[in-house]
């Protein structure tokens, strides 16, 4: 399975709305995934709630070029869901 974001609504905090091609809703929390140079300028707020969808590579993005590859976005919203384990294990993900 080919999982992309088809939406982004920005919450609060370092939270974000997500809309799968599956059509499956998620919310993911990455404050603890911002180190690193590419993302730790999102540690700032207003940056941070820029996020928009980018269509040419299907997942979130801002605007200093940080964007999360669309398979971690969907294990990171649903890795409690047991029905998804056999896929996560497939991206390598468990």
């Amino acid at each position: 399975m080919f999982i992309y974001v088809e939406e982004a609504k920005y919450l609060e905090e370092y939270r974000v709305e997500l809309k799968f091609n599956d059509g499956k809703k998620g919310i993911v929390d990455l404050e603890k995934e911002l180190y690193g140079t590419v993302f730790e300028p999102l540690k700032d707020k207003k940056l941070f709630a820029s996020v928009k969808v980018d269509k040419d590579i299907d997942t979130i993005t801002w605007d200093n070029g940080a964007d999360f590859a669309p398979e971690f976005l969907y294990y990171t919203s649903f890795k409690d869901d047991k029905s998804l384990k056999q896929q996560f294990d497939k991206w390598g993900y468990n």
